[in-house]
């Protein structure tokens, strides 16, 4: 990874936040479980240290929950600063963490600077390309994930999170969910050194190959827009706006 000699000094130390990190992780790995009966397949496809991008469907404010209930990397999460269907009782995790903060509509360069930071020290970074967790079938990429995916420069791992969104209606009649978690191989890293209309086709190309990859990894019925089957693709459709684009993000 190249960075030019303003950016070579670290924005962030990774990894960071280490004991609140730890203690949640400990916390969720206490709890996740009494809820959950979690199932992971293709922990092979780990790789034992990064620099990684891991990339996922988000259906539930639960994914990045159950991500780090499954793996022992000091993970940064890239998410929105504005979480308006996320539960009170949940709300303030994000914050706990110390999330990379993200503006829908724009990449900010602190974010971008502070990924490529974490990465250039081998970190691992996790980012939802949808966006957001208002919909249960696949969409679209935001354009800002495969843009990220090409300026950090490093393996992408895909992964499918399936049943988190039954977590809570299961607990409301005494019962556990069952969240089967599928980790893909990694492909990558993009490239990306065209300008203008070339470089959006690329980088749409990138983020579609994304999409692809995470949804071998989820229930066909859930595959929306990169379903092979066109009643799903159709029944998908307008899944992709975004609920709440007319209150401002703060």
């Amino acid at each position: 990874m190249k960075l030019n000699a303003a950016e070579s000094q670290p924005l962030i130390q990774y990894p960071r936040r280490q004991t609140i990190r730890s203690l949640l992780r400990a916390g969720i790995r206490l709890v996740l479980p009494l809820v959950a009966d979690v199932e992971v397949v293709g922990r092979e496809n780990m790789p034992q240290k990064g620099p990684l991008l891991v990339v996922s469907n988000h259906f539930s404010f639960l994914d990045p929950v159950a991500l780090i209930k499954i793996t022992d990397w000091p993970m940064e999460f890239i998410g929105g600063v504005r979480r308006p269907n996320a539960p009170a009782l949940v709300n303030w995790f994000p914050d706990a963490w110390g999330i990379l903060p993200a503006y829908r509509g724009s990449v900010a360069r602190g974010t971008i600077l502070a990924s490529k930071s974490a990465l250039a020290q081998g970190g691992v970074l996790v980012i939802f390309p949808e966006g957001g967790s208002w919909a249960t079938v696949l969409r679209p990429p935001r354009p800002g994930a495969a843009f990220l995916s090409t300026v950090c420069n490093a393996p992408i791992l895909p992964v499918g999170l399936n049943g988190l969104t039954e977590v809570f209606p299961k607990l409301r009649k005494g019962k556990r969910a069952r969240v089967h978690i599928e980790i893909g191989k990694p492909f990558g890293p993009f490239f990306v050194s065209e300008r203008g209309e070339t470089n959006r086709s690329r980088l749409e190309e990138i983020g579609n190959e994304m999409m692809r990859r995470i949804a071998e990894l989820i229930s066909p019925a859930q595959r929306g827009f990169y379903s092979d089957n066109p009643t799903i693709r159709e029944a998908a459709k307008g899944t992709e706006i975004y609920p709440w684009a007319e209150k401002p993000e703060l």
